[in-house]
């Protein structure tokens, strides 16, 4: 014990922090008389049906944009590019929220363009939504895979008579398969833990059942619920870390370049997606906001919102710390950074089940922004690991030996050399946990103080009223996060990994 890193102890008290939520619902749920019943038989159905269905829309879009994106040349390449992973970026209840009020009798298109269109809710309402917003990840992870394939085979193959399109059939796609399923279990995992597009569409799934047994304070019956989806989740995250695919003989990937009719064609093809996922959301909130103005909204849920991230933002990065130097330190290190990683994996509604019971154990703590704060970092803490980790491990070590030597204190050369050096991966830490925070809504829900109204909780507080002309200007406000999100997201992808894989003639 006494040779262990320093970083160590710290980072075991917050590995165990991470599993508190799990041990508090299985306290609470040994008071749950009913494991399944059919209700609950019904819920499961849903659930499952609605992860299918994501999966077989992300597969379907992703998969062709990602062959698309990376093999096709033409004019504006990284401008397609960035507008196609934008869905990625957005939450996917601001898709619903516009999709939802847009289509059917009495909907947004029907009012402004005369056109009657066929609602969209329930399951395939739902369906519809993920798929929009979850393709990008099929889109990414199958993209990254392309662009490291040798095109030596595909030439091959052409040369030996087989036409363009049966060699991505049986030559590429084959290859690819892993990538593509890692990106289709990330798609379902969003499916299982999003709360907000469900229960817009009028879907009864996990998520929407659990919130309504919180506010009926069935906290027993949420908290069994919450366990059974946990089950879920944790199949699905063992499926994905089995996933590993055989690693390819770097080489020039393939490139192909169409005629002018040919890209404008395939362009086409992807202008319904971009309408209904980017387009229709802005559109409809941007008519909100001219028709009714910003009545209603104060901008104090503006301050809520980032005051409550920007400390969890702060908390993440300087628990991060610790946590990302003993995942470097040695075994057991990465062992607690693994643990710490299962926050992110417990869906927003499992995590606020569980802390409001903490609450309600310890009074001082309940319906405080301390609460909703931890349950941000419980959260989103991965993000900041990730990233502080990759810079430190980055770090030259001579450095802080060359200190030591010199005289300085272990804390000296961790003020002097050390934080230094890794401030840029802590920023970007931060950044993508403030992110995360502002557009989280389950948990703000049911952790948020009284009256503490946050951008996302009054979007859902509109909608529940009926006023969702109200949602205009929260809606645009966290699209506009949302972009500065996916920038941030796409120039770290570009460092890490395009610079070195694409070809510059683009």
């Amino acid at each position: 014990m006494s040779n262990w890193p320093k970083s160590y102890p710290l980072a075991l008290i917050i590995a165990l922090m991470a599993l508190l939520p799990v041990g508090v619902l299985f306290s609470l749920a040994s008071d749950s008389a009913e494991i399944f019943d059919t209700h609950n038989l019904r819920v499961l159905g849903n659930t499952v049906s609605l992860m299918v269905l994501t999966i077989i829309g992300s597969v379907l879009i992703g998969v062709p944009l990602a062959l698309f994106t990376a093999y096709v040349q033409m004019p504006f390449k990284r401008f397609w590019l960035i507008l196609l992973a934008a869905p990625l970026a957005l939450p996917s209840y601001i898709g619903a929220f516009a999709m939802y009020f847009s289509f059917g009798r009495g909907g947004e298109i029907e009012n402004v363009l005369g056109i009657s269109t066929p609602s969209i809710e329930g399951l395939w309402g739902s369906a519809l939504v993920m798929s929009l917003y979850t393709y990008p990840f099929v889109m990414m992870t199958t993209r990254a895979s392309l662009l490291s394939l040798d095109a030596s085979l595909i030439n091959a193959a052409r040369t030996l008579g087989v036409s363009l399109y049966t060699s991505l059939w049986r030559v590429v796609l084959p290859r690819v398969a892993t990538s593509i399923a890692a990106g289709a279990l990330l798609a379902a995992l969003y499916a299982l833990s999003d709360f907000g597009t469900p229960a817009i569409m009028g879907l009864d799934t996990f998520t929407r059942v659990i919130f309504v047994e919180y506010n009926a304070f069935g906290l027993s019956q949420a908290a069994m619920l919450s366990l059974q989806l946990m089950v879920i989740v944790g199949l699905i995250l063992f499926i994905e870390s089995r996933i590993s695919g055989a690693k390819e003989r770097p080489g020039r990937h393939l490139s192909l370049w169409p005629a002018r009719w040919q890209c404008n064609l395939m362009l086409l093809a992807a202008m319904p997606i971009l309408l209904l996922a980017i387009v229709l959301p802005l559109a409809v909130f941007t008519l909100w906001l001219i028709r009714e103005g910003t009545g209603g909204f104060e901008f104090s849920y503006a301050w809520n919102s980032a005051y409550a991230s920007f400390l969890a933002a702060i908390v993440a990065v300087m628990l991060a710390i610790p946590v990302a130097h003993a995942a470097i330190a040695g075994k057991a290190g990465r062992l607690m950074e693994r643990i710490t990683y299962f926050g992110f994996g417990v869906p927003g509604i499992v995590m606020g089940t569980a802390l409001v019971y903490v609450g309600l154990q310890l009074p001082y703590l309940y319906q405080t922004l301390g609460l909703l704060v931890m349950a941000y970092v419980l959260r989103f803490i991965p993000l900041a690991v990730g990233s502080v980790r990759s810079t430190a491990e980055n770090l030259d070590t001579g450095l802080v030996k060359a200190a030591r030597v010199l005289g300085a204190s272990p804390r000296e050369a961790f003020m002097r050399i050390t934080l230094p050096l890794t401030l840029r991966g802590m920023v970007a830490g931060a950044a993508l946990v403030f992110l995360e925070a502002m557009r989280e809504l389950p948990a703000t829900l049911m952790l948020g103080p009284t009256g503490f109204e946050t951008l996302a909780t009054y979007m859902w507080r509109v909608y529940e009223a009926g006023y969702f002309g109200r949602a205009a200007v929260p809606g645009l406000l966290l699209v506009l996060l949302s972009g500065f999100g996916l920038i941030l997201m796409l120039s770290g992808e570009r460092r890490a990994q395009f610079t070195v894989s694409e070809d510059d003639r683009s």
